[in-house]
């Protein structure tokens, strides 16, 4: 079976987020707000997959999808930090632009081309 390229960052962004979220549970200080942390965790995979894939499905470029990828994770995980605060930046951060840089590199990779 063989997904269009925004399907595929979709579903590839949607899980590794809830990884990501899910990985929450680790740190205890964020036992109070474990259901936001997992909501926006993966929201923001959602988000960042779909908008990596559509573009992935324009520029046929495994570099330029790595680096699209790691970008539009970082904007959409700065607005999450911004709301956060400042003082969760590189635990929210790192794993966002992880998630880009797998998902960009899946739907380039994997992604079915468009007819």
């Amino acid at each position: 079976m063989s997904l269009s390229k925004p399907m595929l960052g979709l579903v590839t962004g949607g899980t590794l987020g809830l990884l990501d979220g899910l990985s929450g549970f680790l740190e205890p200080s964020l036992a109070p707000v474990m259901t936001s942390v997992i909501t926006f965790s993966m929201l923001k995979g959602l988000v960042s997959g779909l908008a990596i894939g559509f573009f992935s499905q324009r520029v046929h470029s495994m570099p330029l999808g790595l680096f699209a990828g790691i970008v539009i994770a970082a904007i959409l995980s700065l607005l999450v930090v911004l709301k956060a605060g400042m003082g969760l930046f590189w635990d929210i951060m790192l794993p966002g632009m992880l998630v880009g840089l797998i998902v960009g590199f899946a739907t380039q990779k994997f992604g079915k081309a468009s007819g």
